[in-house]
């Protein structure tokens, strides 16, 4: 449901000549609400036909305020309408769903199986996995409902694109043929995000002067365990480093009780910034000087988060909390730093290397730059998803 990444992917594909139906919620959606009583509705979007329908939540921010029996009721109900709206449509070639949540896949294999043609699925983190490790999934009845509708739906898969190399493990791990599964990563927007973007209009704006500021940019629920953030800056106020601030833009069910955990800190070297559209994101990253990727500690190493490889496509350095596959790959090439996620004191040493050291972070900046331009181009990587889809028609003769 986060359409991020989609859309891109679905744009490629209809500038390669394909022909693109999208199903999505309608809901919490400015760009294409939904009539009241209305079950879905048609639009197009830069040659992509959109078909929003009245169930689950297009806006991540949402489901950060809900509890997990609360979402899964709403991606349950999304994944029955979306199987039902689908069936009314014309046949494809190729149906393609990408979770997360989970369900989705559920309407992706029925509709392949309504139409008789190959099912792409997308697998964006482990669930139920992810869910335990984070500790917000206990229910042991709940843990092996979701491990069986996983294995059903990895089985209904012709095949499976996997987010990251943890993932695929995962993935392999319950019985899936390596050779089904590809890693397509997240990719960096590098047209919209760029090093040459200028962004002292919102420096003025906020306050920040001549500081050197680090930004998260992104939900903030449970799940990213931005507490990290203002621990470092009280570490940070505590030594006296107030010339250095950390910007955090974006909103979520935890903001409110970070907002009133930097207040009882007294701090003031931190910001927060209003969640705003994409290119407004993108300005206001270019206004600081690196990029914090920041998540709630678990055993789940899996994670290929958006933010990050914008903050590449910035020329950004980056701050990343997560170790595995993401942290080595910051640190081989020479991007940023990896820091323990249950210190948040590495945090706070890191940026005061960074803002006393201006030309490492310059390079740390162009090493960013040209790894996003180098493999983790979005054009490149929607061209790895055409060759899959494709090789699926291909191989079922659909």
């Amino acid at each position: 449901m986060t359409g991020t990444r989609s859309y891109e992917f679905a744009k490629h594909l209809v500038g390669k000549r394909h022909h693109v139906t999208m199903l999505t919620s309608g809901l919490s959606n400015a760009e294409f609400p939904l009539p009241k009583g209305q079950k879905y509705d048609h639009t197009e979007i830069d040659g992509i036909t959109v078909i929003p329908i009245a169930a689950g939540y297009n806006d991540p921010q949402v489901g950060t305020g809900m509890s997990g029996l609360q979402r899964m009721r709403k991606f349950h109900h999304f994944a029955r309408l979306a199987a039902q709206v689908g069936r009314e449509l014309d046949r494809p070639d190729v149906v393609f769903a990408t979770h997360t949540p989970l369900p989705v896949g559920l309407a992706g294999a029925a509709l392949a199986r309504h139409f008789r043609v190959p099912f792409v699925f997308e697998v964006r983190d482990l669930w139920p996995e992810g869910l335990v490790d984070l500790g917000v999934l206990k229910n042991p009845l709940a843990i092996w409902w979701l491990r069986r509708m996983a294995r059903k739906i990895y089985r209904a898969a012709d095949h499976i694109v996997a987010l990251s190399p943890g993932i695929k493990e995962g993935i392999a791990r319950t019985g899936i043929g390596p050779e089904r599964i590809t890693v397509i990563p997240n990719g960096s927007d590098v047209d919209l995000f760029r090093p040459d973007l200028d962004g002292s209009k919102w420096r003025k704006e906020v306050g920040l002067g001549g500081r050197f500021a680090a930004i998260y940019f992104g939900a903030m629920g449970q799940a990213n365990g931005l507490e990290y953030i203002i621990e470092a800056a009280r570490i940070l106020a505590e030594r006296g480093k107030n010339s250095i601030a950390l910007v955090l833009v974006g909103d979520g069910g935890k903001r409110a009780a970070l907002e009133k955990m930097a207040q009882k800190y007294g701090l003031t070297n931190v910001v927060f910034g209003e969640r705003v559209s994409r290119s407004e994101v993108a300005r206001i990253v270019a206004s600081c000087q690196a990029c914090m990727t920041i998540i709630r500690p678990s055993r789940d190493n899996t994670w290929s988060p958006n933010k990050m490889f914008d903050a590449l496509a910035a020329g950004k350095p980056v701050l990343i909390n997560v170790p595995g596959w993401l942290g080595e790959m910051i640190e081989k090439n020479g991007c940023g730093k990896c820091l323990d996620p249950y210190r948040p004191e590495m945090l706070a040493d890191a940026l005061e290397q960074l803002a006393a050291a201006p030309q490492l972070c310059q390079q740390m900046g162009k090493n960013a730059r040209a790894l996003a331009e180098r493999e983790f181009d979005r054009n490149k990587l929607a061209n790895r998803l055409e060759t899959v889809l494709l090789r699926a028609v291909e191989a079922t003769g659909a």
